[in-house]
């Protein structure tokens, strides 16, 4: 998942705390502000808080943002790795962000380091 979706997915189960949920509302008012309120790119923040769990709206949500190409905007960037740090500085921490990778029908998920390596047999493990 790109920093932007992990941001906004990981926080969605921590809004209740209200530094949290600043940064979490700072990031979503620069979106309404570089793409608009009604674009598809908020539509899909607002349906995922609608359905947090639902893995065809992370990636829809995942898909506008790529569309609109929020992922080369310096200004969200920055937001949404301040939001990342806001929620590693919680309780739980690391443990409350999930990263998930998606390849060839496969999906990694945890935290942490993760390398995966594809040769002609396909995908390695590392030892």
């Amino acid at each position: 998942m790109d920093p932007i979706s992990t941001a906004l997915v990981a926080a969605l189960g921590t809004l209740t705390e209200p530094i949290v949920k600043d940064a979490y509302d700072a990031l979503k008012n620069v979106l309404v502000q570089k793409f608009g309120g009604k674009s598809d790119v908020l539509t899909a923040v607002q349906q995922l808080e609608q359905k947090p769990d639902s893995p065809g709206r992370r990636e829809t949500l995942q898909e506008e943002l790529a569309g609109a190409n929020a992922g080369s905007d310096a200004e969200i960037l920055q937001l949404a790795q301040a939001l990342l740090d806001t929620l590693q500085a919680q309780p739980g921490g690391p443990q409350a962000i999930q990263q998930t990778v998606t390849g060839d029908r496969n999906i990694f998920s945890g935290s942490g380091n993760v390398s995966v390596q594809f040769g002609p047999s396909g995908p390695r493990r590392p030892r």
